[in-house]
Formats: structure tokens, C-alpha cells, sequence
């Protein structure tokens, strides 16, 4: 990995992306904390200030849970594109695998995956390569695939750990064309959004026009993007609705003036920075107000494209091509309303506005790394990678729904198992649970299913028991969890513990024995 010398972290919060967000809170702190004082000075009897202490101290800690976010995630996003190759045999080092503190989600977009008609009607019937790739690594550390959307050679993956799927909700993907005028997808978006403990996130991944020429293009391909992307979803319809938005790809943007001599010379030498005022994106970042309200960290690394394949040197064909950093991640908190005439007259009412769950359930964005990774060289392009931690107040931590096995679990007898709705939510008789081995890949990668209860849709705290079938359980011991998807979230909402599922008789009986694929006994 080409890892060029640390800069200060940046920082995005939903709490100071305007002028005085927070800073009613913190006059209100402030002058709880000052009423403290003279309570203190002031009160005549010990009881009497003891109970005007308590009750102002617990005033002045509520307000800073408001300010402070009190649980924090890790995010790896990869951006890279691969040139139609096939992957490589190790994709550890691009995905940090051993990093801590440990990751919690990964975010991947592609550019060009291979779309020969072939290999794109195959990829339709079954995960594509590098899905495999990327799932078989990443299934045996815990992640599962949240989703994925693929249109034409772009392709966006989403895993998670386990022990947050329950708590992403609302996935939904869309795409949108703009190769030969809108019709063609080899240039374009994809992206997903969910809900994430709550808050509303997008990731977009794009691969824009190509060319040096093309750079106002570019700007009007992803303003036509934001503009005509659209969710099933009423209080984030649009993609700049959401409260965080990542914008990453081959966002295609060059280096403008500068000559290849002097750019590769500026790049040999380490000079990268004499280099940043002529990047086409942070030029057009200054003339346009839309792409300012998105951050992106420091280019401190070298820009990514056009290296020779299965090598580290830029173009040496007959185009020498300029080398530029076309591969990008930016992302944006949305900014808060500015408060009217009527909420700075009445601090109270302000205080219970639209915008109040903004500082209640903040949301703060700290991009950690921001590189290349040099050492991949399957493609034209150099993978960038983006790590990223969330600091985040939880709009909820309870599952939907409860699950859990009855009694013991072997293929020698049907197995029973009990659900309970725990929350009202778009439950439907579509429905399922499925049993999955720890280690499942996606919510797809069940070893068996039931649906739910058919004939009517359960009440709140109703516990159901549902059987599964003895011919349907595996033979052989192991570890296993139970999920109940919602079709109509589109995610798991519901784990289990894990638990064991005992080894049947017939299983000795045949010789069977345990295999070990990627890690999980199979």
C-alpha cells in the first residue's frame, strides 16, 4: 500500500453544517450550568439545594447527550476500476481485514466489471467474480452482503457484521443511465440507501464521462444523477434527502494545464500539491455551490490513473496518457435549515422544530485513511480506499423481531422454533425465517426456510412457534442462527442466538464428515 504521510483527520457533523448549529443547546448548557452555581450559593436548607442540584444537573446532562453521540462505527469503502480483468487471488490488503479497531461495514464500488454479453447474461444467473471474490473473503470474518445493484460493468456491494443486520433497514437500490444519451449504462450510477440504526445513508457510485474536455460534462451527468434518482421512501425520496451521502467511483475528473513532464515529475518527486489547483473537481467544487456542501480529504496520494497493467509505472504506450486522480470518495452531511426570524425569538419552540431530531440524534463523520492501494495491478486503475468511523446516537437498538429455537435442534426430528413481533412494522405473510450457518454469505445463503405464520398477520408480543422439517435440517453438527427477513424492508430484522444443531444418527451412520470451506466447517 502506498501510504503517503498522515494528514489531520477530517471531520463532518450534522450538528455544525450551518451557522450556529448547536449553539442554542450550548447557551442553553451554559446557562443551566450557571443557574448550578448560584443554586448552590443561594439555597437557605441542604434538602432544598440538594433537589434544585439534582434537578439541574440532570437539565445540563441531558443537554450534552444531545451534543455527544454515544456509539461509534467503522466504515471501509473501496472504490475501483477494474477494467473488465478478472480479480485478483487476494483482496486482503484492500480491505484492511485486520485493521482496528475493527470494521463494521464495507461499502465497495466497481467500475467496468467485464459485460461481454456472455459473461453479463451469466452474472444475471449467479454472483458475478468478483462478488464471489469479495463475499468468500469476507464471509468468514463475520460479514454478511447487505445488498448489492449492478447495472451494466457497475457494480456496489454492502456488508455488514452480523450483529447489525437487524438494525439496517429500508434498503432499497435504483440506477440511472447516461452513456449515448441516457440510454446506455456503461456510464452511470447505481446506488443503495438505508436506514442505519436510524439515520438515513446513500452511497452512489458512479462512473462519469470520460476525457479531459468533459469535465462541465461531468458535473451536469452527476447533477442529472441527484436529480432523477429516486426512493420509495417518504421522508427520503432523493438521494441529498439522506443525512449522510457517499459519492465515490471513477468520477473520470483530470489534471488541467499542467503538462506530462511536469506531472510526473511533481509526482516523482512527491510534490503532489503543486498539482491540486489544476484537479478539475476541486476547481469545479469552487464555482459550483451544490458540489461544495460535499468534503473530500487531501489528494495525498498518487493519482490512480493510467498506470501499465501489472505494474507501477504510468502510461507508456503510445497515448501517455496524463496521469490524474480520477478515482475519488466524498461524502456529505446534510446541512441543517437555517432557523427563521420566529425560532430565534422563541428559543422553546425552536427547540421542538423538524430540525430537532438533527441535534438530538447527531451524526458525525470522521474520515480516518484516504488512499491508493499501489500494489494491485490487475487493472488500468489504482484501488482508493476511504476508512471511515460514524459517531452516532442510535435512533433504536431492539429488533423487530424475537427469535429463538425450542428445545434440541438434529435432523433425527423435526425441529421447532418461536417468533415474536416486538414492534409494529410492514409485516407480511411473504414473510420468512431462514436457518443459516454462522458464516452465511447473504440472507439468500440459507440451508432451509419456513414461512411465516399464513393465515394472519401476528399481534405485537404474540409468540408463534413454527416447525421445520427434520428432512430439511443438515445431518452434521454445527453452529447456526436463526433470521426472519422482511420482504417488504428488504433486510433481516430479526437473529437469533447462535446455536448448536447436534449430529443426527444417520449422519454417523453414512460416514458423513465436516468439510472446511473458507474457514466455516461445512
Amino acid at each position: 500500500m502506498d501510504l503517503l504521510p498522515d494528514s489531520s483527520r477530517l471531520r463532518s457533523d450534522s450538528t455544525s453544517s450551518s451557522v450556529s448549529q448547536g449553539s442554542r443547546s450550548k447557551t442553553i448548557l451554559r446557562q443551566r450550568l450557571a443557574e448550578l452555581m448560584t443554586c448552590i450559593e443561594d439555597m437557605s436548607s441542604d434538602d432544598e439545594a440538594g433537589e434544585e442540584v439534582s434537578r439541574t444537573l440532570d437539565e445540563a446532562f441531558q443537554l450534552c447527550g444531545r451534543l455527544l453521540p454515544t456509539d461509534a462505527f467503522r466504515l471501509h469503502m473501496v472504490t475501483w476500476n477494474v477494467a473488465t480483468a478478472e480479480p485478483p487471488e487476494d483482496v486482503a490488503s484492500l480491505l484492511q481485514l485486520n485493521d482496528q479497531p475493527a470494521i463494521d461495514l464495507y461499502v465497495i464500488g466497481l467500475q467496468e466489471v467485464n459485460v461481454t454479453p456472455v459473461r453479463f447474461i451469466s452474472d444475471l444467473m449467479a454472483e458475478d467474480s468478483w462478488s464471489h471474490l469479495f463475499m468468500d473473503t469476507l464471509g468468514p470474518k463475520g460479514f454478511v452482503k447487505v445488498t448489492s445493484v449492478r447495472m451494466q460493468g457497475l457494480l456496489l456491494l454492502v456488508f455488514a457484521k452480523m450483529m447489525h443486520l437487524p438494525f439496517i433497514r429500508n434498503i432499497q437500490t435504483t440506477y440511472t443511465r447516461t452513456g449515448i444519451f441516457g440510454y446506455w449504462g456503461n456510464k452511470g450510477a447505481v446506488s443503495v440507501r438505508f436506514s442505519f440504526y436510524g439515520h438515513m445513508m446513500c452511497f452512489l457510485n458512479c462512473h462519469l464521462a470520460a476525457h479531459m474536455h468533459n469535465a462541465l460534462q461531468r458535473v451536469d451527468e452527476f447533477e442529472y444523477i441527484l436529480e432523477t434518482q429516486d426512493f420509495d421512501i417518504f421522508d427520503t425520496p432523493h438521494v441529498l434527502d439522506h443525512k449522510v451521502v457517499f459519492w465515490f467511483g471513477d468520477l473520470n475528473f483530470r489534471i488541467e494545464d499542467h503538462g506530462l513532464h511536469f506531472v510526473r515529475s511533481s509526482i516523482n518527486g512527491g510534490r503532489l500539491n503543486l498539482l491540486w489547483s489544476k484537479d478539475q473537481l476541486i476547481m469545479m467544487k469552487k464555482k459550483e455551490p451544490f458540489l461544495q456542501e460535499f468534503d473530500e480529504g487531501p489528494l495525498n496520494f498518487k493519482p490512480t490513473y493510467k498506470f501499465d497493467r501489472k505494474a507501477d509505472s504510468y502510461d507508456t504506450s503510445g497515448k501517455k496518457r496524463k496521469p490524474a486522480w480520477t478515482d475519488r470518495i466524498l461524502w456529505r452531511i446534510k446541512p441543517k435549515s437555517l432557523p427563521s426570524e420566529e425560532d430565534d425569538d422563541d428559543d422553546e419552540k425552536a427547540s421542538t422544530s423538524a430540525d430537532d431530531g438533527q441535534e438530538e440524534y447527531p451524526i458525525m463523520v470522521t474520515q480516518n485513511t484516504y488512499t491508493s492501494v499501489m500494489s494491485y495491478g490487475v487493472s488500468d486503475h489504482k484501488p482508493v480506499i476511504g476508512n471511515f468511523t460514524l459517531e452516532l446516537r442510535k435512533y433504536f437498538d431492539t429488533q423487530l423481531v424475537d427469535l429463538a429455537p425450542a428445545g434440541e435442534w438434529s435432523a433425527d426430528h423435526d425441529a421447532l422454533l418461536t417468533y415474536t413481533i416486538l414492534e409494529d412494522f410492514m409485516s407480511s405473510t411473504w414473510d420468512w425465517i431462514g436457518l443459516y450457518k454462522v458464516g452465511f454469505k447473504s440472507a439468500s445463503n440459507y440451508e432451509t426456510f419456513v414461512w411465516v405464520r399464513e393465515n394472519e398477520l401476528p399481534e405485537v408480543n404474540e409468540v408463534i412457534e413454527k416447525s421445520v422439517a427434520k428432512d430439511d435440517l443438515p445431518l452434521l453438527s454445527g453452529e447456526y442462527v436463526l433470521g426472519y427477513y422482511s420482504t417488504n424492508l428488504n433486510s433481516i430484522v430479526g437473529l437469533s442466538d447462535n446455536f448448536q444443531i447436534l449430529e443426527s444418527k444417520r449422519a454417523a451412520m453414512e460416514d458423513l464428515v465436516s468439510k472446511d470451506i473458507n474457514g466455516i466447517d461445512k
